[in-house]
């Protein structure tokens, strides 16, 4: 692809998390346009075709992969279908834009890396968190030694069951192990663990202890997990699915020879920093559509103007951390 090349881009499927999270940064972006888009019901793709403006829609990934005009195309569909529609479009020629998780195991992201090898076409993958100014200033604390040499990191998430989590009858596919990898773990815990691979670098020890507490679905809904990095830092992280209003908790802690850092990942509550000096909270604004700035660079390194090192070799590093704690492998 050339610097001057305009970016036209294909969904495979147009669900929540292109609406407002992703979707609209596509067009936002000088040199970039989407230009057709797939889902499995026709209804629901064409009105979203119609109200977003877009040209073309299907109901085949193949045909929109196949689409002359297309030339990336963004995989927003469940994890267990990644691997086949970003296979089909790298081995097409077509770069792709894969949502977290890469692949619902650590398997399917390796075979996703061969195939981006052998045929040369890229695949970046939706951790956009790292490029967000909260998670920037978190990286800039670190580095400039606030809370001076890092020696732990913990993560402690907590969350009550979600309404859908009750109707058996129609559980949420996050809590579907053949659809999702495995549960809410499996979707929300790469964002943390990506986060502090960016910053830590890799993991390359991860043991984990899961349970069902609640009985509300098959999966997983508790776990605990160590780990440590390749420098020898070691942390730790507690997931609850199941826990009452009370304990709700969204925290990640860098605790240091000369002070701490805890911020959020979700909730994007105030950093906070304690040294000797006292306490400090630091608040940056995101932009309303928080993928824009990894889709910035994506599409300025397709552009060849930039390089963007969120890619499927990254990426897949979170899925090896993850699959170890939940005992894939």
């Amino acid at each position: 692809m050339s610097e001057n090349l305009t970016i036209k881009w294909g969904f495979v499927g147009c669900g929540e998390v292109t609406e407002k999270k992703s979707g609209p940064a596509f067009s936002q972006i000088p040199g970039s346009m989407v230009v057709a888009v797939m889902g499995r019901s026709p209804e629901k793709t064409r009105a979203y075709a119609e109200r977003h403006g877009v040209k073309r829609w299907y109901t085949d990934a193949q045909r929109l992969v196949d689409d002359p005009e297309v030339n990336a195309v963004y995989i927003a569909t469940p994890p267990s279908t990644h691997a086949t529609y970003a296979i089909m479009a790298m081995k097409a020629g077509k770069p792709v834009y894969v949502e977290k998780p890469m692949a619902s195991n650590y398997e399917d992201c390796c075979r996703m890396n061969r195939i981006a090898e052998t045929t040369g076409v890229p695949c970046f993958v939706a951790y956009y968190r790292r490029y967000l100014p909260y998670f920037q200033k978190v990286k800039q604390l670190v580095a400039e030694g606030a809370v001076g040499h890092v020696i732990n990191v913990q993560i402690r998430f907590a969350v009550p069951p979600r309404d859908l989590d009750y109707n058996r009858e129609n559980l949420p596919w996050r809590v579907q192990s053949d659809i999702a990898g495995g549960g809410y773990f499996y979707d929300l815990a790469p964002h943390q663990i990506d986060l502090l691979q960016e910053m830590f670098g890799p993991i390359i020890e991860a043991e984990g202890y899961t349970s069902n507490r609640g009985g509300l679905y098959d999966t997983e809904d508790t776990v605990s997990a160590c780990f440590r990095f390749a420098d020898g830092l070691p942390g730790s992280g507690s997931w609850c699915f199941v826990a009452h209003e009370s304990a709700r908790e969204d925290r990640i802690d860098i605790i240091g020879d000369s002070g701490s850092l805890s911020f959020s990942v979700f909730t994007y509550q105030p950093i906070v920093l304690q040294t000797e000096a006292g306490r400090e909270e630091f608040r940056p604004e995101n932009p309303p559509c928080v993928q824009l700035p990894l889709i910035k660079l994506v599409v300025e390194h397709l552009q060849k103007k930039s390089v963007c090192t969120c890619d499927g070799v990254s990426a897949t590093a979170v899925n090896w951390v993850v699959d170890r704690i939940l005992g894939k492998f």
